[in-house]
Formats: structure tokens, sequence, C-alpha cells
């Protein structure tokens, strides 16, 4: 699908919920600038935006609103755009010898849209069938957590999250279901509060039906205290 600079396109496309990449689209100087200085510059940004749409920035609720902004971004929301925030997943050898899937489901998800800057929140259900090696169930959530804070499309989110742990733990058998909202749809436009978005990933074994049906049903067990 081709889009030119006409307005109505560039909505089209954001509207149309395409992801132009498995790959986060960054450019080649991404990480010239230092966290400081891209605060600096994001903070005189939002002032700009926020004195555009008519707000008095000298009122005390708003005078610091451009910096907390900019330390969002930079070092929160968007703190995954940083390899050097990337979590460490040592990997074990699989003494025990488990040898069924091990499954990490309702993993929380924050993140944000690329199109319109409005957050996806939802849930990741994650799992691996081990080929002698495990990794630390915490650094599942870590892996979830550190592709999610970012500029995102849900479809890349979830193949990100499996080709990491695919990296990880040396195996094609992984597989990632995500349910979220997406405010770009639940707060403007369309408007619909009620509606989520399910996306999939299913490498090696996952991809058999038997296998991928046990997933799924392991998903939907409901999770005692």
């Amino acid at each position: 699908m081709k889009f030119d600079n006409d307005i109505n396109d560039i909505d089209a496309f954001g509207d149309a919920h395409i992801g132009s990449s498995s790959d986060t689209p960054l450019r080649g100087d991404a990480f010239k600038l230092s966290k400081e200085e891209k605060i600096d510059i994001i903070k005189d940004d939002v002032r700009h935006i926020l004195e555009t749409l008519g707000m008095d920035l000298t009122d005390d609720s708003l005078s610091g609103t451009p910096k907390r902004v900019a330390k969002m971004f930079v070092n929160e929301i968007f703190g995954g755009l940083d390899p050097e925030a990337k979590p460490s997943a040592s990997t074990f050898e699989n003494k025990y010898q488990y040898g069924e899937m091990l499954v990490e489901k309702n993993i929380t998800v924050y993140s944000t849209c690329e199109h319109h800057l409005l957050p996806i929140v939802g849930r990741a259900h994650v799992a691996y069938i081990s080929n002698g090696t495990v990794v630390g169930l915490s650094k599942m959530n870590r892996i979830v957590d550190y592709y999610a804070k970012r500029p995102q499309v849900q479809e890349r989110l979830t193949i990100q999250i499996v080709k990491e742990l695919q990296e990880v733990l040396g195996t094609e058998d992984v597989a990632c279901v995500i349910d979220a909202k997406h405010l770009c749809v639940n707060s403007r436009g369309i408007k619909d509060i009620e509606s989520s978005t399910v996306t999939s990933e299913f490498g090696g074994k996952f991809k058999n039906k038997e296998v991928k049906r046990e997933f799924l049903d392991y998903i939907k067990l409901d999770t005692q205290f």
C-alpha cells in the first residue's frame, strides 16, 4: 500500500494499524545525543506545543510540565529504545529435564501507539519449550517490558518478544499472544471503549495445531492465589 503526503492518506495509514517492519524504525544517529540532551530538546518542543495550544505556562500547575514530559519520554515510556536498557537474560541448564512447555501468562503490557502516541494497555502471554536451557521467569517479564517501552504497533511488539526469546534460549519453540486496548481506538476516532486487539506469534513446535491449542488452553486457566 503506497501513501503520499496528503493528510488524509497519513491519517488512513495510522488508522489502518500498519507497521512497516518487525524492527523498530530507528535512524542511524538515534543515540548520538545523550539522554540529558534529548530531555532538553524535547522539553522545548513540549513547551512549544502547549503554548501553541494556548496554555499559560506561567501557571504553577503547568510550569514544570515540559520537563516532566521530556523526562518521562526519555527515561520511562520510551526507555526501551535505549539498547543499554536491554535486560540481560542469563540462561541455565535444564537440569531437572522439564520437557513440557513453560507458560508465563498475564504479563502486564504498557506501551505507546506510534501512530498517535497514545497508550496501549494489556496482557502478554509467553511460552517456550526448552531444548536444554531455561531462562529466569522474571526475565520474560523484563523482555516484554523492554520492547513495550517504545513507540510501537502491537504486531511488531509480539514478533520482537518472540524473536528475543528465541535468540536467548537458542530455540524456535517460543510463542506469544498479546491482548490489549489501544487508546487511539478507545478514546479518539471511533471511541470504542469495549474493543481490544489480539495478536500472536508462534514459532517452531507452537505452529503444530495440538501444541498451539495446549498453549491457548493454558492462557484460559484461572490463576488462583
